[in-house]
């Protein structure tokens, strides 16, 4: 018997005991292609040597030195590939182990940049249903995952939710892609004018919304016109770009593809492709003067932050990518997934849906294709995707729907950036098995 409370106490798990490349294997030897990087994480694959020999290396040098004492040659070097890289106007960084404490960190930091202005009265986060930005308290507040939040609803800071940016689902049909971006956008401006602009912090958002909607990109012109918004009403930008950012849809950040700067940016995941926890917080510089000029002290902080040997995996990480050109290889395999997909379930009577970017791609279930009707959720179908992409070798990401019908269950891809064509197209029939299978009985 397991001793470790494990996310699911009912359905005993496979035991991992080994990574190859794209493939993780079993204490049998069966072997999954890892086509959602566990939660869009491992975008190297596993048992890639160049990172390994970095943390070896880190781990004989230096393996600890706590940030209230010392900074480090690895972490600052880090932060300066990522600063070089980084969206205009971000100019330091604030190292956290994972993003839902990157997410905290960054609600805390626009609170103190607006106390340090002298602005003590603003207190709202804005931010979007169906959005998710993490587990702990503070993430959960903002976040728009209905089911999630449910049962600690009493323990939430206060937050404020518009509409989502979901094409599929919210723009009219008689609405262009340009006009629904721009309808959805304006929302932000109503709710800060119905709290009053100067009550209010800032607005998150996911520039590529993940598991909780399942790897949707905005409208065109959305996110400019939020800038234009934040800018017109003094509130700050907050990016949460966890899952989609470092590469994931196909540039080193998710806003490169709209045109852009976040004031505080959060990334995670595929920064240190689960070779070590770490995240990261990007900070626009005028964040940065502004607490430098008041107070000089950031009212946070973390046991690990800037660990030494996880600075060494990220930066082994970030120069691989560079070297072998994978952003590139993104886009390419990218456009290999989508055509695959849409082969596969174009004209399928249960696919709604398929969308995404670069390597971040998902299918949406419906019950009609037609009116765009969910399966109820109690039938708990994308459990039964998971069951059955398992049993084939295959790991992804599926997602229940909402009860309210406001999206239906998807499967949400990510695989590693070094992907072929012969992968992908494996990945692509093995979910296509998966999803006949699990519809067969519960679509009859």
């Amino acid at each position: 018997m397991s001793r470790i409370l494990h996310r699911q106490m009912q359905t005993p798990l496979p035991v991992a005991v080994g990574g190859d490349g794209v493939y993780l294997i079993d204490a049998t030897g069966k072997r999954y292609i890892d086509a959602s990087g566990g939660a869009a994480v491992s975008c190297l694959g596993h048992s890639h040597q160049d990172v390994i020999a970095a943390l070896q290396a880190q781990a004989g040098k230096l393996a600890f030195a706590h940030t209230s004492f010392f900074t480090t040659d690895v972490a600052e070097e880090l932060a300066d590939t990522l600063i070089a890289d980084a969206p205009a106007g971000l100019s330091h960084v604030y190292y956290i182990s994972g993003g839902s404490e990157g997410v905290e960190t960054a609600l805390k930091l626009a609170r103190q940049y607006w106390v340090e202005r002298g602005q003590r009265q603003k207190r709202h986060f804005i931010a979007r249903r169906q959005s998710y930005h993490g587990n702990t308290l503070g993430a959960l507040a903002v976040g728009g995952n209905a089911w999630r939040r449910e049962q600690f609803a009493p323990l939430l800071i206060e937050a404020h939710h518009i509409a989502p940016c979901f094409d599929y689902r919210e723009r009219q049909e008689a609405e262009s892609p340009e006009a629904y971006g721009r309808r959805a956008a304006d929302e932000l401006e109503a709710k800060i004018l119905e709290l009053g602009a100067e009550n209010v912090i800032g607005f998150i958002a996911e520039p590529v919304v993940g598991a909780t909607l399942g790897a949707v990109p905005a409208a065109p012109g959305y996110f400019k016109r939020i800038r234009e918004i934040c800018d017109q009403h003094d509130i700050l930008l907050i990016l949460d770009e966890v899952m989609c950012g470092m590469g994931r849809t196909g540039t080193l950040h998710a806003s490169e593809a709209e045109g852009i700067s976040p004031d505080i940016e959060v990334i995670a995941k595929g920064l240190g492709a689960g070779y070590q926890p770490i995240g990261a917080v990007l900070i626009h510089e005028k964040i940065i003067d502004a607490i430098k000029q008041g107070s000089g002290f950031f009212q946070h902080g973390h046991t690990y932050l800037g660990h030494p040997v996880a600075c060494a995996a990220a930066l082994a990480v970030q120069r691989v990518i560079k070297r072998d050109g994978l952003l590139d290889n993104v886009v390419a395999m990218g456009r290999h997934l989508d055509e695959r997909l849409r082969a596969r379930f174009g004209n399928h009577h249960h696919v709604g849906d398929i969308r995404g970017r670069g390597l971040f791609q998902a299918i949406e279930l419906v019950r009609d294709r037609a009116d765009k009707s969910t399966f109820d959720p109690a039938l708990k179908l994308h459990a039964r995707v998971k069951r059955e992409a398992m049993a084939r070798g295959l790991m992804c990401y599926p997602m229940g729907g909402t009860i309210d019908g406001l999206h239906g269950d998807h499967v949400l891809l990510a695989p590693p950036f070094i992907s072929s064509a012969t992968e992908i197209d494996m990945i692509v029939e093995r979910l296509g098995d998966a999803v006949d299978a699990a519809l067969a009985g519960v679509a009859a």
